[in-house]
């Protein structure tokens, strides 16, 4: 009883248009997904710069995934503990200033760094866009409110290398970052004004989950992304890069077993893998969200390194998928009510997965770039009946009070699926540079002599394609088990 007055008299009514609050939203939201995928456009530029070779300029982006996805699963209860809105605009604050942060850096350390910071921001802001959707749209609208958040998530993902071209020629690499200042502030006063406060609920925070979930996933990461650097042997001393992803799968085996067993609040309420769809929509995003981090590296540097493309038309390569995705974004959307997710997502992980497997056979130095923009298109169709149809599915049975864990669980699976596609596509284009007779140790060919010498070598661009090419066959084998997920969908059930 002494915690129901509190709670009454700090939640006002519920605005009877959701909509503006939802789109004030949806442009942080979209700002922190951009940051996914924007450094991809500016690898080339980050390497010179700052004299950085590949590997390190991938943990630009996986030091961002990483401190994205672990503290994820925290910050969804955080924000039903002390209001959802009062954790996004500390969240923005944070990513705001460490985005000036990554573009003042003089280096490639503190350009990890920040984006550690930027990565802490966006895992604040991102479970609070998901748990105020189920809180203030009713049951009715909610599955299309859900589809905008969605489609925010995959046009963000795929506009960031496009904008990321445009600034780096326009202005140098450092404003991919600074952009950030001005939107983030707008963002700020529109989320200030027109997102409700809703009432809290009181949590208990399950600190070694936290901890066991941080440790695993960053011995893991680190251990495959590292992996070909130290050619799969010793680090250090007894310390091997096998001995690190082995520990760190152990760590995240006992942090599932710790989640089972916590029975005060644990940090994952399994509860909610015996929602079926729950379930399979989470393998199914994390696949997606793997699919669209890992395509973008090897496709930039083909672009820039073989083709000679500035980061803008490396950028501009990508608009039919942009386009696609935009346009087809609401139809989908409105279907995700009345056409069974089965059928939709099966549908864009075939054209997904397709698409990839059609670029990688035809990456060549002289291929004709329409034989490149056409499967692009239609790789931006088959996303747009993934991102928003599967989050859509996740959420449709959740109970209104598992709002902030589902959202987390949820933004922490697709977090780590990017994560993942960051760290597995930079270990295979290592190999595939390597098997093609183009790493390090053999000079010409490798990205970073190439950055240091003005250029690839014209002898060398057949060789670097077909390792590009080779690299991004990874991703349709990865989206094979997001396809057999979504097939084992039940049937809708209704809303209450």
């Amino acid at each position: 009883m002494t915690q129901t007055a509190p709670q009454r008299s700090a939640a006002p009514a519920l605005p009877e248009n959701p909509w503006p609050a939802l789109w004030a939203l949806c442009l942080g939201f979209f700002m922190i997904l951009v940051d996914t995928t924007i450094v991809t456009v500016a690898t080339p530029a980050i390497m010179e710069d700052l004299d950085a070779d590949v590997n390190a300029v991938v943990w630009v982006t996986s030091a961002y995934l990483l401190a994205y996805a672990v503290p994820v699963l925290i910050t969804g209860r955080l924000g039903d503990r002390y209001g959802p809105k009062r954790l996004y605009l500390i969240g923005l604050v944070l990513f705001t200033l460490a985005s000036l942060w990554c573009g003042l850096t003089g280096s490639i350390t503190g350009l990890v760094l920040a984006r550690v910071a930027q990565g802490l921001g966006a895992s604040m802001m991102t479970p609070q866009t998901m748990a105020v959707i189920t809180r203030i749209f009713p049951a009715s609208r909610r599955g299309s409110a859900m589809a905008l958040w969605g489609a925010t998530a995959g046009v963000a993902t795929l506009v960031g290398p496009i904008l990321g071209g445009v600034l780096v020629d326009l202005a140098g690499w450092e404003w991919i970052f600074f952009i950030n200042v001005p939107v983030g502030i707008v963002a700020f006063v529109l989320a200030w004004r027109l997102v409700p406060r809703l009432d809290t609920h009181p949590h208990r925070f399950d600190w070694l989950g936290v901890a066991l979930s941080g440790v695993g996933m960053f011995l893991l990461v680190f251990g495959l992304q590292e992996g070909q650097t130290y050619d799969w042997g010793t680090i250090t001393g007894p310390i091997s890069v096998w001995s690190l992803i082995v520990t760190g799968l152990v760590v995240l085996a006992l942090f599932v077993w710790w989640q089972a067993r916590n029975r005060a609040e644990p940090l994952v309420p399994l509860s909610l893998f015996t929602d079926r769809n729950f379930s399979l929509a989470n393998l199914a995003i994390a696949t997606v969200s793997f699919g669209f981090t890992a395509m973008g590296f090897p496709l930039m540097l083909y672009a820039q390194l073989v083709r000679g493309w500035s980061p803008t038309q490396s950028g501009l390569l990508l608009v039919p998928l942009a386009v696609g995705s935009i346009l087809l974004a609401r139809p989908v959307g409105r279907l995700s009510d009345r056409v069974h997710p089965r059928i939709l997502t099966s549908f864009g992980f075939v054209a997904m997965g397709g698409a990839l497997v059609w670029i990688a056979m035809i990456l060549a130095p002289r291929t004709p770039v329409w034989e490149l923009l056409v499967p692009l298109g239609l790789l931006g169709v088959g996303s747009a009946f993934l991102w928003s149809v599967l989050s859509t599915t996740a959420n449709r049975n959740l109970p209104v009070q598992q709002a902030g864990a589902g959202a987390g669980v949820y933004n922490a699976t697709r977090q780590v699926g990017a994560v993942l596609g960051s760290a597995g596509i930079a270990v295979l284009m290592q190999s595939r540079l390597a098997a093609n007779g183009l790493g390090g140790a053999h000079g010409g060919g490798s990205p970073e002599t190439a950055m240091a010498s003005g250029g690839l070598p014209e002898q060398a661009w057949p060789a670097f394609s077909q390792a590009m090419g080779e690299a991004m066959l990874l991703i349709p084998a990865v989206l094979l088990l997001g396809l057999l997920a979504v097939l084992a969908f039940e049937g809708m059930k209704h809303e209450r």
